[in-house]
């Protein structure tokens, strides 16, 4: 069982920025690729960003690419999502995952297992 918790979430200004904090339970934290999704009102959940184990492969969403950034610490067990000129459309829920299915598209719920509670980014126009 691994347990997830998200922090860094707020309120910003369009064009502001924020950084996203996923901190993991589990020293083994370092052998699973992990991955950001989020879910906006109304919407299903969607995939973000995401990165391998040690960090040398990331994934991005069309929508967030040259915009946010995901990176990793194995030493804290904590991944990272900076989000950089937020939009009103970023406003939503954030959540991590981790992903226990080896193969698979990183951009794939069906890969991820054990999932943080979320934490919200309202971005104001």
């Amino acid at each position: 069982q691994v347990q997830l918790v998200e922090s860094g979430g707020g309120l910003v200004q369009a064009g502001g920025s924020l950084r996203l904090s996923c901190a993991a339970s589990r020293r083994t934290f370092s052998n699973y690729a992990m991955g950001w999704f989020r879910q906006a009102p109304g919407k299903e959940r969607e995939f973000v960003a995401a990165i391998s184990r040690l960090g040398s492969s990331r994934d991005y969403a069309d929508s967030v690419v040259g915009r946010f950034s995901v990176s990793r610490d194995n030493a804290k067990n904590t991944m990272y999502l900076q989000m950089n000129s937020l939009k009103p459309e970023d406003t939503a829920v954030y959540y991590c995952a981790v992903k226990t299915v080896v193969s698979g598209l990183y951009s794939s719920e069906t890969v991820y297992n054990y999932w943080g509670q979320g934490t919200q980014v309202t971005v104001s126009s």
